[in-house]
């Protein structure tokens, strides 16, 4: 590996560190400024006494200045605090639920760029205007609909009125289905938007004629010259999805009752458990670093152009 390439890849590592630190930051301020957990974890009627007692074993009595400092060191360690809650430590509170976030966001992930890919597709090389026009109307009316609502509206509509699925919960893929189709309808809409932009253009590249005009098959254009082509700002995209799935995992995990990590930071806010908020934020932030890590590689081995400029 040369050297500029060494720069290049320690310029992304700093800046990645850089991002999770300012995150967990901004977030341990936040925390300290929604309340005193004290007042929740006591049984009401507690005494000042208690009080103080609590908040001096949680390190709470001490100048936040001196709070962040003792974080930052106990992090480095690997010692990311204990639940207030829960009475374990928070990191292992919130890898218990990661399981069940990664299996939905796996399935929104796929869900939504097979659909998203489809649409792209049917509405950049469809030869009836209906069908373009219905592709691309569905894609808009996906990105216009908040996620919080197509949830209630699928668990009305396939939960309680037809009674064909779960209306919420874990167990099985019939609970997972909901959930990630609530998720993937974003994904697909973003997707097929991009993609028919994208392939508009490339099929209006010289180099894509040059490969008619030499007689090769459509099917061989299409794959070698024009999707391959076009796939690599979809690639960015998704990357930039797949972060944002744990975001809006927060709120279909609400909807839907699923046992996530989206769904313990809800419930960490509420209880004001300032470690699980801490930790949950702290893993989100480094998977979406590391995901557009991995889509700026991605993008290099799809655009052979980008690895002779040595971008």
């Amino acid at each position: 590996m040369s050297a500029a390439a060494l720069r290049q890849a320690g310029g992304h590592l700093l800046g990645a560190l850089l991002a999770v630190w300012g995150a967990v930051s901004i977030v341990f301020v936040a925390t300290r400024m929604i309340g005193d957990p004290t007042t929740l974890l006591l049984p009401v009627g507690a005494g000042p006494d208690q009080l103080a007692a609590l908040r001096a074993g949680l390190g709470l009595d001490q100048p936040l200045p001196l709070q962040y400092l003792h974080y930052l060191l106990d992090a480095l360690r690997g010692d990311f605090g204990t639940s207030f809650v829960h009475g374990r430590p928070a990191m292992e509170v919130v890898l218990e639920r990661m399981p069940a976030t990664a299996a939905l966001a796996v399935a929104a992930l796929g869900l939504g760029l097979l659909l998203g890919l489809g649409a792209g597709l049917a509405g950049a090389l469809a030869r009836g205007r209906a069908a373009r026009a219905l592709a691309m109307g569905l894609a808009a009316l996906g990105q216009a609909t908040p996620a919080f609502w197509l949830g209630i509206m699928l668990v009305m509509v396939f939960a309680v009125h037809l009674g064909w699925l779960p209306t919420g919960g874990s167990g099985g893929l019939a609970h997972l289905l909901l959930p990630a189709l609530t998720l993937a309808a974003a994904i697909a809409a973003g997707v097929a938007r991009l993609l028919r932009a994208s392939l508009l253009e490339v099929l209006a590249e010289d180099h894509v004629r040059t490969a008619r005009a030499k007689g090769l098959l459509p099917s061989t254009v299409l794959l070698w010259h024009v999707l391959r082509n076009a796939l690599a700002p979809v690639l960015t995209l998704t990357g930039i999805l797949a972060g944002e799935l744990l975001g809006g995992a927060i709120v279909v995990e609400t909807v839907f009752a699923w046992p996530g990590i989206g769904r313990l930071l809800i419930q960490a806010i509420a209880g004001r458990d300032f470690p699980v908020v801490q930790a949950v934020v702290l893993v989100v932030a480094a998977l979406y670093v590391a995901i557009n890590l991995l889509v700026d590689l991605g993008y290099g081995l799809l655009d052979p152009r980008l690895r002779r400029s040595g971008r």
